[in-house]
């Protein structure tokens, strides 16, 4: 929308858009509003009160948007009039009809749902003391104030998506729990022992349990549809399996992985599914070993992924305006950022008092063995971006434009450059990290990469010969399988040497007629060596 560069300016949006909105804005995302939460929630924890939250849904949100009121709202707010005429019009007389055969019926809405205007439409309200009943009738305060400025607007909360959960942590796990419900409009809502926000699934102790649970059964359907479209030795080329993987299945499994790291049952049950497809990308026999599966099918194991996207995530928030950002705002004053726009710290008034066992560390320091004291999440956060920032002085600012004017006047091609060369730092840590973490045997010499190989392109039949002769398990004689170890591995058309991949194909005397008709040209099968696309098919 034009009008959509005046609305996000900080400086100009003051009393228009809560400081505290993340829909709907450019540069945030879920993953901001949920570091947030839970930064707000271990932060309170720590001088060990009681913690609890309340989640709120505005009802019909975009049926009950009243046309005259936006617009008395944008006026208020400094919006230009000819933009808040254009947003009227816009968003008045619009109807729409239902048509099934004969039959037509009139719809009626206020807003259209895909329309991108910014709106609330999700709530959390934290509250913490020294018990949960004390936070239940904190909620019920901050609850009822809400509903008065919401009535005033002319919309409702939708009490059937209310939900209460009392977050405990390692000191409250030994205490027993708490069912005290709250009572919201008459009616009571218990404590969840888990629920769904913004896509992310909590529980009380913020387990990764539950969360990874739900990913991988939404993950198995995901590729039970897909595997359908390409069986063995038949279907799609691996380069478009390899596709498939990366930007369906791998999304939707590792999706809040950015904020949580699986356990080790979870991690083994995502590994078997990662596993199962990267052999289906392949078309190789379950007997090759994990190492060079990951490496011929260019997709890292699941542990690199997590990390490299929770690499990635960091890596956004510290580069974000504070001024837009709240997740942003709340690192350290000492962080390198362009903008000193902070938010207030109340972590060093909560643990006034305490032992120094209690105070958060700073963000520069390291973990120490055994972890007697620990970062803040947010410090946790900047922390994670010290191996990547060495010889910068000042972190880059994405979406400076939207930030202070200071920030807007800097170089944007600068900073955008900066952050490119940040995030090829994060992928070349990956890329350092995978034979080091996973090493594949002596005899298979490949590098990883995460682009797919040439040979991929080809058909799905002739790419998986391809991939089963380099990794060593083929139908060559010189790749035995552990039920014939001891098998003759001559070639048996010469009987000179061991039916290797190389042999077969470039050394062999008995096809050199067709080698030199053929594969004219190709020196080598290894992994310097990248033919063209009629090369390959010759090759193949």
């Amino acid at each position: 929308m034009p009008i959509k560069g005046v609305w996000f300016r900080p400086r100009d949006r003051k009393g228009l858009l809560n400081p505290n909105q993340y829909g709907f804005l450019p540069g945030l995302s879920t993953y901001d509003a949920v570091l947030t939460l839970f930064n707000d929630v271990k932060t309170l924890q720590r001088p060990r009160l009681k913690v609890s939250s309340l989640f709120l849904d505005i009802k019909a949100g975009f049926d009950n948007v009243d046309n005259s009121m936006l617009a008395r709202i944008l006026r208020e707010g400094g919006i230009p009039p000819h933009l808040v005429s254009w947003v009227s019009s816009f968003l008045g007389q619009r109807s729409c009809s239902l048509v099934f055969l004969l039959y037509v019926s009139p719809l009626h809405f206020k807003i259209p749902q895909g329309l991108m205007v910014s709106y609330v439409d999700d709530f959390a309200l934290t509250a913490a003391s020294l018990s949960y009943r004390g936070n239940i009738r904190r909620l019920q305060e901050l609850f009822e104030k809400l509903e008065k400025k919401a009535r005033r607007l002319g919309v409702s909360f939708s009490i059937e998506k209310t939900e209460l959960i009392h977050w405990r942590s390692p000191s409250h796990r030994r205490s027993p729990k708490c069912l005290s419900p709250i009572q919201i409009k008459g009616e009571l809502f218990r404590h969840r022992d888990s629920l769904r926000w913004l896509g992310y699934w909590f529980t009380p102790a913020i387990d990764s349990s539950a969360p990874f649970s739900h990913r991988l059964s939404l993950a198995q359907g995901a590729f039970a549809l897909i595997r359908s479209l390409s069986p063995p030795g038949a279907g799609l080329a691996p380069y478009l399996c390899h596709r498939l993987a990366t930007s369906l299945v791998a999304p939707i499994l590792l999706y809040g992985a950015d904020r949580f790291t699986p356990g080790a049952g979870a991690m083994a049950r995502l590994n078997t599914l990662w596993h199962k497809v990267q052999r289906w990308t392949t078309n190789c026999f379950s007997a090759m070993p994990m190492g060079i599966l990951t490496v011929e099918s260019c997709l890292p194991p699941v542990p690199l992924l997590i990390s490299h996207r929770q690499r990635l995530a960091t890596l956004r928030v510290a580069c974000s305006p504070p001024e837009i950002n709240p997740a942003t705002a709340w690192l350290h004053a000492s962080f390198p950022s362009l903008s000193s726009h902070r938010a207030k710290d109340y972590s060093r008034a909560l643990t006034r008092g305490f032992t120094s066992v209690y105070l958060p560390l700073h963000w520069k320091t390291p973990l120490p063995v055994p972890p007697m004291r620990n970062h803040l999440l947010i410090n946790a956060v900047a922390y994670k971006t010290i191996p990547f920032t060495q010889g910068l002085s000042r972190m880059p600012m994405i979406n400076s434009h939207l930030g202070s004017p200071a920030l807007a006047a800097s170089s944007k091609s600068l900073m955008d450059n900066t952050y490119s060369a940040l995030k090829k730092r994060v992928r070349e840590a990956l890329i350092e990290e995978w034979p080091r973490l996973f090493p594949t045997p002596g005899y298979y010499h490949q590098l990883p990469t995460l682009n797919p190989r040439p040979f991929m392109g080809l058909d799905r039949f002739t790419a998986g010969r391809v991939h089963q002769m380099r990794a060593g398990k083929s139908y060559l004689t010189a790749h035995p399988t552990w039920r014939s170890p001891d098998a003759d591995t001559s070639y048996p058309r010469c009987g000179l040497e061991p039916e290797t991949f190389e042999q077969a194909i470039l050394t062999c005397p008995s096809s050199q007629g067709a080698r030199s008709r053929l594969l004219h040209g190709i020196p080598s099968v290894g992994q310097n060596y990248y033919p063209s696309r009629n090369s390959l098919h010759n090759y193949a």
